[in-house]
């Protein structure tokens, strides 16, 4: 658990401060050469994204980039023009993009069988589930496959309402875990909220973050928030946890039939609003209290797990508690569609109530392919990278944060990582929508692909395939402080 000073006293090498100045970062080396783009052409494409394909699909850019090869931590374009990718897939590519281990396991299984429904027997869903349950604390052994987040939290709502036999759920502010019709409710998150009806039964608390909330705190990072000395920390338990949880206890007190609370859902790092951190001590305060209103605990670790922390495998572990419900998915297929709930056998038992069945979920080659990120996390220690270069990650911008007043707060774990860009220290104002995206453009032209965050989209969000290396944290850094220099000074 990292509870490290507010300022760290890291420093980047003078080399790398020269050559942010005063040239142009020069991008790490790759071995790796795309084969030349034969795709249709490039204004051609833009015809059909233009007038046949969903105008929900937003793209990045004036000009969209147009990505036709991957490789590692690494994207090219249809010119050949090499990106390092900060964002897997929207934290989606957790061992690298077209990782060769991967594709020798889905190949292989496609040579086999293609898919056939669950009511036979095949091998791939079977081992794939005893190494997945492995991975887990306690009684948490029973696995059921889907094919997306916004299913896995959907099942997970259902599964914690049949079992308590309670309606009523409780998210964060500010928190996203889905977009389907039901889990929009779940959502707390404006931006991505359509006007219909949606969320009966279900209430947001007081979202506990310790850089824009009600109040500071210190947060299981190696950089802490600036208001982080706003409260006091006593054998690691952050002062403030309790005054959020305290927040919690109104809504289950005053809004909900006393206990009859369903459950309770939180992402351990919230991903879309910006790579929030709760106070230390939070999520255990939690749930303790969810559970003493009848409600059972969900963590939702569709970015955080398999690794991505590095601490832990999964991001409950790093706030010390054991919830009833997992829901996990993005890197659990390094880009195959593939997701998963997982629970104790007492909760998974509701679900024999009807007949419950999902055709794609566990297919041979998803399950084929879970298994080998499985096995290649542990084989090539991405857990470990995680920690190793996302920590030295996070030191060299939090440099940034004292060098440039816009860096407003530095925080995360692991390669999940947040940059809030504000207009105003003290009164942290969002940057204006224009800066962030003229430094978008510019890390874009340098060749670095950012994510961005948060309900006014001013958090660059940093959570690239587990495989970058110390160099390309350099290279990335040198790009932001160019960036900064140029466009913020």
């Amino acid at each position: 658990m990292w509870v490290l000073p507010l300022r760290s006293t890291f420093s980047l090498p003078n080399q790398l401060l020269r050559l942010a100045s005063t040239q142009a970062p020069q991008m790490p080396p790759c071995q790796y050469q795309p084969p030349p783009y034969k795709g249709p052409d490039y204004d051609a494409l833009r015809a059909v994204r233009r007038d046949k394909l969903s105008p929900a699909l937003v793209t990045h850019f004036s000009q969209p980039l147009l990505i036709h090869n991957g490789y590692m931590q690494w994207l090219f374009d249809h010119t050949g023009k090499r990106y390092l990718d900060l964002c897997g897939g929207i934290v989606t590519v957790s061992l690298g993009h077209c990782h060769p281990k991967v594709i020798a396991a889905a190949t292989e299984q496609m040579n086999k069988l293609w898919h056939t429904t669950n009511i036979y027997l095949h091998p791939k869903i079977h081992e794939y589930a005893e190494r997945l349950v492995q991975t887990l604390p306690g009684d948490l052994n029973v696995v059921y496959f889907v094919n997306s987040g916004s299913e896995a939290n959907d099942l997970a709502m259902m599964m914690a309402r049949l079992y308590t036999g309670h309606f009523d759920i409780v998210s964060l502010r500010n928190c996203y875990h889905g977009a389907s019709p039901y889990t929009s409710g779940l959502t707390a998150h404006g931006t991505w909220k359509f006007n219909f009806a949606n969320g009966f039964g279900i209430h947001h608390a007081t979202n506990p973050d310790p850089y824009g909330g009600l109040w500071g705190g210190y947060r299981d990072s190696p950089v802490q928030s600036v208001r982080a000395r706003e409260s006091e920390l006593v054998d690691g338990v952050c002062s403030s946890a309790e005054k959020y949880v305290g927040q919690l206890e109104e809504i289950l007190t005053y809004s909900l039939p006393k206990g009859k609370l369903a459950a309770f859902f939180a992402e351990t790092i919230q991903g879309v609003g910006g790579t929030i951190q709760f106070p230390l001590g939070y999520m255990k305060k939690a749930f303790d209290l969810v559970r003493s209103h009848g409600g059972l605990c969900v963590s939702d670790e569709v970015q955080t797990g398999f690794g991505r922390t590095g601490e832990h495998f999964w991001g409950f572990e790093g706030h010390g508690v054991v919830p009833d419900i997992v829901t996990m998915a993005k890197g659990i297929g390094n880009g195959f569609p593939l997701a998963a709930v997982v629970t104790t056998p007492a909760v998974a038992k509701t679900m024999s109530q009807a007949l419950h069945f999902n055709t794609f979920g566990g297919n041979p080659i998803a399950s084929a392919v879970g298994l080998s990120v499985l096995e290649t996390i542990e084989e090539e220690k991405t857990q470990q990278n995680a920690l190793e270069v996302g920590t030295y990650f996070l030191q060299g911008l939090a440099k940034l944060r004292e060098d440039y007043p816009v860096v407003g707060d530095v925080r995360g774990k692991g390669l999940m990582i947040g940059v809030e860009m504000v207009e105003d220290e003290a009164l942290r104002t969002p940057l204006a929508p224009q800066t962030m995206m003229e430094i978008f453009g510019f890390c874009k032209d340098q060749g670095i692909l950012l994510g961005k965050g948060g309900y006014y989209g001013n958090v660059f969000r940093i959570k690239p395939p587990m495989c970058i290396t110390h160099a390309d944290a350099d290279f990335a850094l040198a790009v932001l402080r160019q960036a900064l220099d140029t466009i913020c000074k």
